[in-house]
Parts: structure tokens; C-alpha cells; sequence
């Protein structure tokens, strides 16, 4: 299994980014998804999660309205569209999926929102 996220960066406060994830090694549609975010001193968070096929999402509440987490089974991908970005979004991006009894996560992409 890997995973390998992309699509951080540095952005002003109210702007946009797109994270994705690139999945291998398992059968991408099956199995749901999730993002978790991790900022300076603190813990880990979930943020969203998208279920196989893409029929249901969650989100944590602080995200809500600003975020939008996708998938497309055909690329084996998933999205975290990020939009209003606030600098309390900032953080090291993960994706994560669960196999068994096993969880599996990326290396992380960082996203930074400072003006």
C-alpha cells in the first residue's frame, strides 16, 4: 500500500488549495478514505473521509462549508479541495486509509496559510 500526497503550499489567508492523493498496492474502490491534518503542537485531526464509491462524506465541524473532500476510482485519487483557508488550517495533510486491521497513511504535504 502507498500513498502519496501532493498539493500543499503557502497561501494568503481566504485563498484556495487542492491536496491530493495518489493511491497504489490495494483496490482503490473499495475501500474508503480519509484526510487528518496535524498543526504545530498538536494532534492529529480528522478532517474528512469519503466513503468507497464517493456516496457519503464527513467532516469535522471546523471545516464544514469550507472544504470538500472527493474521489475518482478511475485515477485511484482523492481530493481535498480547500477553499476560505483560515492560518489555524495550517498543518501537514495526511491521507489514510483502513485495510483489514491495519491503517495505512502517507508522508504528508504541508499547507500553510500566512499572509
Amino acid at each position: 500500500v502507498q500513498l502519496v500526497e501532493s498539493g500543499g503550499g503557502l497561501v494568503r489567508p481566504g485563498g484556495s488549495l487542492r491536496l491530493s492523493c495518489a493511491a497504489s498496492g490495494f483496490t482503490f474502490s473499495s475501500y474508503a478514505m480519509s484526510w487528518y491534518r496535524q498543526a504545530p503542537g498538536s494532534e492529529r485531526e480528522l478532517v474528512a473521509s469519503i466513503s468507497s464509491a464517493g456516496c457519503s462524506t464527513n467532516y469535522a465541524n471546523s471545516v464544514k462549508g469550507r472544504f470538500t473532500i472527493s474521489r475518482d476510482n478511475t485515477k485511484n485519487t482523492v481530493y481535498l479541495q480547500m477553499n476560505c483557508l483560515k492560518p489555524e488550517d495550517t498543518a501537514v495533510y495526511y491521507c489514510s486509509t483502513w485495510i483489514g486491521r491495519l491503517d495505512y497513511w502517507g508522508k504528508g504535504t504541508l499547507a500553510t496559510v500566512s499572509s
